[in-house]
């Protein structure tokens, strides 16, 4: 790719950027949020035209007029957010819109032994008769490697594969990546941790504003230089949590239980605290977090805020009681993604905004754009529809409309997955921010050495139970895994 320009009303997103690939590498792209990597792929994979360049593909020049010419090509891509049907099996999943057939009819026995033949290439003995929905994240990851298999890629991009596993998948999926490149695929790996990166990464591009900053060979540069270049400022204090006196009881959840997925949880979270809940992929965190919120209902248990017994049946009634929940899935959960960021940032203040029972325009646009400020988020504007923003500033939108509510509890589901290093620092201050004014933050997160590095508190959950509980300051990653996993230490 050459000489790449893109622009979209009011934003520039690529100014003359080049991507090259070689047969059998992993080319790591780096970038802030807003940086132009999701642009940059949706050109390669044909989800968008670009305005101006040149790609060339195998040596010949190249129209790439739609994602259906990329696959004829041998260009795939894998989404941060998997888009398997779950309804359907895992073989019809892996050849949907290509099954193979027989006499005008699918051969059914045909998709199957291809699908197991794709996925034992992979390492994975996966039933393809089985709904995709009932796998885990992990081997849903994998029968979307084995679907761009299906399409015979040559070129595979990957965008941010591994923000929802744990490090066994993870390994797992290093496996199937160097499979991948021994048989000549060429991968472009997204991602923002930087151990993985210089693990798997051959060579690197940056970009930074929607321009080349750098291409070079990982054994060249450092972390901490692939940092500089992405932000263009020092962003060295990786965790930078402050510590704040704790205050009194904001929140107190005892016995709480969801049958068949939560146990007798009990928990408590004070004011100027950041409460950690780790645990491999299944543990429950989420479910736990959404309980907590309303979002999901409960069969037995007592929530207490401020030393009120609260009736949190629905969303709506946690928000009324000072609870803000940031979802582990921004875009079903979080956002609505057709209207514009001032309207998202208003939806949960809309009482506070308005007069007479109407929504006050200006004032909704002077809160939308006082938090665009606070928070940087990357947007032409208020009225700017969402779903044209980068995944990182999505998050960031989302955040946004609970801290122009004035809540005391945030829980965090996942809040930096999928985010750059730069915008992981502005979260992270925020959270201490939000903690230095009495507020109380319960985080969720797969990420360890994040949870280690920003809690107070850690909560180790396994099987919908609550495992173990730390000291962030004085436990190990060790001695958390191994409450994860159940392993006696």
């Amino acid at each position: 790719m050459r000489g790449i320009c893109k622009q979209f009303p009011g934003v520039v997103a690529l100014n003359d950027v080049a991507l090259e690939l070689r047969p059998g590498e992993v080319h790591v792209l780096l970038g802030e949020n807003g940086a132009g990597k999701s642009t940059l792929v949706k050109i390669l994979s044909g989800a968008v035209g670009k305005d101006s360049g040149e790609i060339r593909f195998a040596g010949q020049r190249v129209e790439i007029r739609g994602p259906d010419h990329a696959r004829q090509l041998g260009i795939s891509i894998v989404y941060q957010e998997l888009t398997l049907i779950p309804h359907l099996s895992v073989a019809e999943n892996v050849f949907l819109g290509k099954a193979p057939r027989r006499w005008g009819l699918v051969d059914w026995r045909r998709m199957r032994q291809d699908a197991e033949r794709l996925l034992n290439g992979l390492g994975q003995t996966i039933d393809v008769r089985r709904p995709a929905g009932g796998l885990g994240l992990a081997q849903q990851q994998m029968v979307e490697l084995a679907r761009a298999l299906a399409d015979q890629a040559r070129v595979l991009v990957m965008d941010e594969p591994t923000s929802a596993l744990t490090g066994v998948e993870v390994e797992q999926l290093f496996a199937a990546i160097a499979r991948l490149t021994a048989r000549g695929v060429a991968i472009v790996y997204i991602s923002h941790r930087m151990n993985e990166v210089f693990r798997i990464g051959y060579r690197v591009t940056v970009l930074r504003d929607g321009r080349n900053v750098a291409t070079c060979a990982l054994a060249d540069v450092t972390a901490a230089g692939l940092v500089q270049l992405m932000a263009n400022r020092d962003v060295s204090d990786q965790y930078p949590r402050r510590p704040v006196v704790r205050g009194g009881e904001l929140l107190r959840v005892e016995g709480l239980c969801r049958r068949g997925i939560l146990h007798d949880i009990s928990l408590s979270l004070h004011a100027g605290e950041i409460l950690g809940i780790a645990g491999l992929v299944g543990a429950g965190r989420t479910e736990l977090a959404r309980a907590i919120m309303g979002a999901d209902p409960i069969d037995a248990g007592r929530i207490t805020i401020r030393g009120q017994a609260a009736r949190l049946k629905t969303p709506a009634a946690a928000a009324r009681h000072g609870l803000a929940f940031l979802p582990e899935d921004r875009k079903a959960h979080g956002l609505v993604l057709s209207l514009s960021v001032q309207h998202n940032i208003a939806l949960p203040n809309h009482r506070r905004l308005s007069r007479w029972g109407l929504v006050d325009g200006t004032r909704e646009r002077a809160e939308a754009q006082r938090m665009i400020d606070q928070l940087r988020i990357r947007t032409p504007g208020p009225d700017r529809i969402t779903r044209w923003l980068s995944g990182g500033n999505q998050q960031k939108v989302v955040l946004a409309k609970w801290l122009a509510g004035h809540a005391g509890v945030f829980i965090f589901d996942e809040p930096t997955r999928g985010i750059d290093v730069a915008a992981r620092r502005d979260i992270y201050d925020l959270m201490n921010a939000l903690v230095a004014r009495g507020a109380g933050v319960i985080m969720v997160s797969s990420d360890l050495p994040e949870v280690l590095g920003m809690s107070d508190r850690v909560l180790v959950m396994r099987q919908g139970r609550v495992q173990g509980e730390f000291d962030a300051r004085a436990a190990s990653e060790a001695e958390v895994m191994r409450t994860a996993f159940g392993v006696a230490s």
